[in-house]
């Protein structure tokens, strides 16, 4: 599985793209094509199949035109790939402002593990410089509220967005990595474990690992499966706000002070 990285293209077109501010021609036909259709076809193309299936050349067969219409309104896989990270991230929907604080966290902890799900590609794209878009912004804004009037500092509260959504991705990829798995192998973990629990059970000696066979046993059966990304995903989110919630007690204790 490939990986591909924002913000490799063009900045100016990308920005262009994302903003919508590209200068149209003022006469002649309409056109038959969109930056909207071309956006929707892509982004089905990489929900089922991957950033792997996703070329201009598939995209234009897929709506039906010569490849090289394509460029005519988007002039890469890069700048396109910047577009359509953005498009997702606007379906992501912000909390309710009177919700508390931990609340509001959950909420965008659980749109974002939901977002990946959807489109599974999004976790192929390395994000080290964003695609700065309108979505992306909003997002960034109303994640920013659900912290804000804390107590904690400009940069602690970017720290807290970053801590929260980056482990919703961490988390979404373990899952998605297990679904991925099972597709592609065509058995799931419960098979594979009956597959290889003969084998284990002659060559393990329980006292070696009496923690590690109690525990694992355990964990498999809550699971029904190696890991439980769910259950991790739940439990880990709650330590994390866990932690979040001692640094704003700590910042409100430092201020009673």
């Amino acid at each position: 599985m490939s990986v591909e990285y924002s913000g490799a293209g063009d900045p100016k077109r990308s920005l262009e793209l994302l903003w919508d501010v590209r200068e149209r021609p003022r006469r002649g036909p309409r056109p038959r094509l969109t930056v909207d259709r071309i956006v929707r076809a892509a982004t089905e193309i990489a929900d089922g199949e991957g950033l792997d299936a996703l070329s201009m050349r598939r995209i234009a067969d897929t709506l039906g035109v010569a490849p090289m219409s394509i460029y005519t309104y988007v002039p890469g896989k890069s700048e396109l790939i910047d577009v359509m990270m953005d498009r997702a991230l606007g379906e992501a929907t912000p909390p309710r402002e009177d919700l508390p604080w931990r609340d509001k966290l959950r909420h965008i902890a659980r749109e974002n593990w939901d977002l990946y799900h959807r489109h599974p590609w999004m976790l192929q794209v390395v994000t080290a410089r964003p695609p700065l878009g309108p979505n992306l912004l909003d997002k960034y804004e109303y994640e920013l509220r659900a912290v804000d009037g804390l107590g904690l500092t400009d940069v602690e509260m970017d720290s807290v967005v970053s801590l929260v959504t980056g482990f919703a991705a961490s988390s979404a990829r373990s899952s998605v990595d297990v679904a991925q798995a099972e597709r592609r192998t065509g058995i799931t973990d419960r098979e594979w474990w009956e597959a290889t629990s003969p084998f284990l059970e002659k060559v393990i000696d329980p006292g070696r690992y009496p923690l590690g066979m109690r525990v694992g046993a355990a964990a498999g059966e809550e699971y029904d499966g190696a890991i439980g990304p769910e259950h991790a995903f739940e439990f880990g989110l709650e330590r994390v706000l866990d932690g979040i919630e001692a640094l704003v007690r700590s910042r409100a204790a430092g201020e009673d002070a």
